[in-house]
């Protein structure tokens, strides 16, 4: 009984073994793919970008607790530089607006005309709950199938990789990336699973939370 025993423990622990290295395999796979396809498509010199007619700015929250986001406010600066160049003609803020008292696209939106964008070549974008919902939406919803994204260089990559898979033209203008702190440390851990979650959602066909009737941008 107890050989027995023994021999259902070591099955046990070798399929749980061979599950987690299939797991980080997985993840090694996913956050190299991602970077290497979207490369030649990433920019830090506004100068160097190719000017489009709109750009997508991705949503995050406009403070953390009592203090400021970071991430929200270096996107803000990447968008301005990018009207300051001439690079594009509208901005569409996408993010989560879930609930009644949070609301991304509004603040993204206040936040521009703050910094000089006007409010006229300003679209928002109510259900960008996730990344895949932002690119889809922009295409589906926009009318774009070609357009600059504005977000961290990690966020930009995995938009990027999705705009490709559905067939747009994506180049990503990389918003500054905060110093490491435990934030941005959860941040860039969370970005490792995001990334394998692209391929889920690829294999699993998922759409969009919602999409509508096209809204005329141009």
């Amino acid at each position: 009984m107890k050989i027995r025993t023994k021999r259902i423990l070591k099955r046990i622990c070798g399929i749980i073994f061979i599950g987690i290295i299939m797991i980080l395999a997985i993840i090694i796979y996913a956050n190299w793919k991602i970077p290497h396809d979207t490369k030649n498509y990433i920019y830090n010199n506004v100068d160097s970008i190719p000017a489009q007619k709109a750009a997508l700015v991705l949503g995050t929250a406009k403070s953390i607790g009592n203090r400021p986001n970071i991430y929200f406010t270096n996107r803000i600066q990447a968008a301005k530089e990018l009207y300051e160049a001439g690079k594009v003609d509208i901005f569409v803020v996408s993010g989560d607006n879930s609930r009644e008292t949070y609301n991304e696209p509004q603040d993204m939106r206040d936040a521009l005309i703050e910094v000089g964008v006007p409010d006229s070549i300003i679209y928002m974008d109510y259900a960008g709950f996730r990344t895949l919902d932002s690119v889809v939406r922009m295409n589906k919803i926009f009318q774009q199938d070609a357009f600059i994204v504005v977000s961290q260089e990690f966020h930009n990559e995995r938009a990027i990789f999705l705009a490709q898979y559905y067939g747009l033209t994506a180049y990503g203008y990389n918003a500054d990336d905060p110093t490491l702190n435990r934030y941005s440390f959860k941040t860039k851990v969370r970005e490792k699973f995001a990334r394998v979650k692209v391929f889920v959602d690829i294999l699993t066909g998922k759409e969009p939370k919602f999409l509508g009737e096209p809204i005329d941008i141009n």
